[in-house]
Formats: structure tokens, sequence, C-alpha cells
């Protein structure tokens, strides 16, 4: 079968260059085009010499290469409606990276334009393509601690605004300017906007959906933005599961001068820890670590291989199969839909003080 000619759209996006690697090489795919969203961008890309050429504009783009079937949306949160359009007007599969939209109308209307076109439509929530997660996941599901009890989950990184600027702006991150709260200077668009993988993860994990919230803002690590760095989260779920989460930018290794690859300072830049606790015991992983803790098992380690690019491996094999096989992916705009309502709904309660219900 021949692969699936794909593209990249504006390139702004922080996971950008981690399909650089992943759209060469995958023989399911031909990258035959990217466009950027400015020239700063386009420059930024031409520096990875991939072989691929890269216009300013994605009309221009889809009109020198009419044969693109599929496209990667690498853009800031508040451009993905209008970058939906393009694609679903030429009927052209979309792999969406986070977060499509906060607007629940314009989340509504994103569904129907791709139902309506018939086109793939598949959200970048790589974690669920994880091996260390599916090894819980499979845990979970095979009983091994019994009912679940409870979820702690950290998501934590350092901030990207340094790199990606469009990530402390309300408007091209949240969509909107919205104050946090009475008297706080500061909007929606931060930190929380950036972690959605915890809250997702979760209702994998339990095979429910969320009850309530209750979400608290600390003072910014970052004094100088305009959105919240430092955010935790505790809730329930429809079938009783407790949870808490840290979603928040509280490494400071963009504080160096010269931040790149190998500049963890304690102990990695990226954090996704998961607790499960159970009626039959705990679970405890690093999702970027090799290993999964069971106090149940022989040894009390599960020991997985994992590469860091075997989540985006797994992404992408499953949009190809969805495309050839005209179906949608697990990770779709509907599914997705109700972690976008969870989130808004931590905004909610940081805004009033209170817990807010997650609507249905």
């Amino acid at each position: 079968m021949k692969p699936v000619k794909i593209a990249m759209m504006a390139l702004t996006h922080g996971h950008t260059r981690k399909y650089y690697q992943t759209l060469r090489e995958n023989s399911k795919l031909d990258w035959v085009a990217s466009c950027a969203a400015d020239q700063r961008a386009k420059d930024v890309y031409d520096l990875y010499d991939n072989g691929v050429p890269c216009y300013l504009s994605a009309e221009e783009m889809f009109e020198k290469h009419p044969d693109i079937e599929a496209v990667v949306i690498a853009s800031a949160n508040d451009q993905h409606l209008k970058e939906m359009k393009l694609c679903a007007e030429r009927g052209v599969h979309i792999l969406s990276m986070k977060i499509p939209t906060f607007n629940p109308k314009e989340y509504d209307e994103m569904i129907e334009m791709v139902d309506k076109a018939g086109i793939v439509c598949q959200v970048e929530l790589e974690m669920h393509y994880n091996p260390v997660v599916k090894r819980l996941q499979k845990l979970i599901a095979d009983g091994e601690i019994g009912k679940i009890l409870s979820v702690q989950a950290t998501n934590i990184t350092l901030s990207p605004v340094w790199a990606f600027p469009w990530q402390g702006s309300p408007e091209a991150s949240y969509g909107s300017r919205v104050p946090l709260r009475a008297g706080d200077p500061r909007f929606r668009g931060g930190a929380l906007c950036d972690h959605p993988h915890i809250f997702d993860l979760i209702r994998w994990l339990t095979g429910s959906d969320f009850d309530y919230v209750y979400s608290e803002v600390a003072p910014n690590l970052r004094p100088e933005l305009e959105v919240e760095d430092m955010i935790l989260v505790n809730g329930k779920m429809k079938n009783g599961v407790s949870f808490l989460f840290d979603p928040s930018w509280s490494r400071m290794e963009e504080r160096l001068k010269v931040p790149a690859p190998g500049w963890e300072v304690f102990p990695k830049r990226m954090e996704v820890n998961v607790t499960v606790t159970g009626e039959k015991g705990t679970i405890m992983c690093d999702c970027f670590g090799p290993n999964v803790y069971h106090n149940g098992a022989p040894n009390d380690r599960y020991t997985v291989q994992y590469t860091y690019f075997d989540e985006w491996i797994g992404l992408i094999d499953e949009f190809v199969d969805c495309i050839r096989n005209h179906k949608q992916p697990k990770i779709n705009l509907k599914w997705h839909r109700r972690t976008i309502d969870c989130m808004n709904a931590c905004y909610a309660s940081v805004q009033s003080g209170l817990p807010a219900k997650v609507c249905v």
C-alpha cells in the first residue's frame, strides 16, 4: 500500500521538532511539504535541513501539493479552528496537537466539520501510546490492584514560553483574556493549558468520567508571565475514584544560560508520574522511565522497554491505520471533549474558590 502523503502546518508548537524524525523515517508516510506560521518559524525549520519544502502559507502549500492526504497541525491553540477548516474543505485528514480549543462552541464546530467532511481527526495525546502507561493500564484492567480508590499524578515541566511565546499569551493559548479570579492580574492560559495528559489518562485508566474538581493556583514562579504557572487540582470521578493532580510549570531550567538537550537539573525537565491505589495494592510509574512499581508484583517491579519516540510511533501508526480503514482513532475530538470540559471546570473553580461540577 502506498504511503500516506503528509504535511505539517504552522511549526510553532513545542512538539513540532519531535515529528521530524518520525515523519522522515516512517515507511507508512511520505512527508511532502510544510508551511510555517511566520518567517521566524521557517528559519528555525530550515536549520534542520529536512529536505522537505516549506511555504509561508497553508494555501500555497495546498496549491503546490494538491495530493496531500493528511496534515499535522502544529500551531498555537487559537489557530486550530481556522486550520482545521482549511483541511476539512479539502478532505485532508488531521492530526491536531493539543489543545484543539477551549471554546465549547468552537469545539462543537470542529466535531461537526470533521463528521461532515468524513475525515479522520486525531488529537495528539501521545501518552496513550507510551509503553509504560500501556503496562500500567493492563495491570489495572487485569485486576492486579482490585477496585481503584485514588489516582495521584504529576505532569510538570519547565515553562515553554521562552521558546514558544504564544504559550504565555492568554489569547493564543486559552483563546481569550479571561481573568483567573477577582483581584488577580493573571489570566487563563498557562500551565494547565499545556498539560492535558493526566486529565485524559485518568479517564482511560478508571473507565469513568469526571464528576467535580477543586483547583487552586499559587503565586507564579515567573512573575513576568500573564498566565498561571503553578496549579493543583483535586476532585472525584463519577465512579467514586478520588484524584490529585499537579500540572505545573515547576521546573526552572529555562533560566539557564544555554538551554539545550541534556540540561536537566532535577532529575529531568519533563515529568509524568502516576500512582494508582486500589483495594489490593498500589502501582507507581515514571512514564518516561523503564519501571512500573507494584507492591504485589514479583520483586515489586516490572521493567518496560522504552525509548523516547515510542509514543510518537504508536500515535502515527494509529493515525495511518484509521486513514486507510476509514475509522476514527481512540483519541478523537468527541472523546477528548470531556477532558476539555474538566480543564474549563478547573478554571471555573479557581475563579469561584469553590468546587466546580464538570459539564456533561
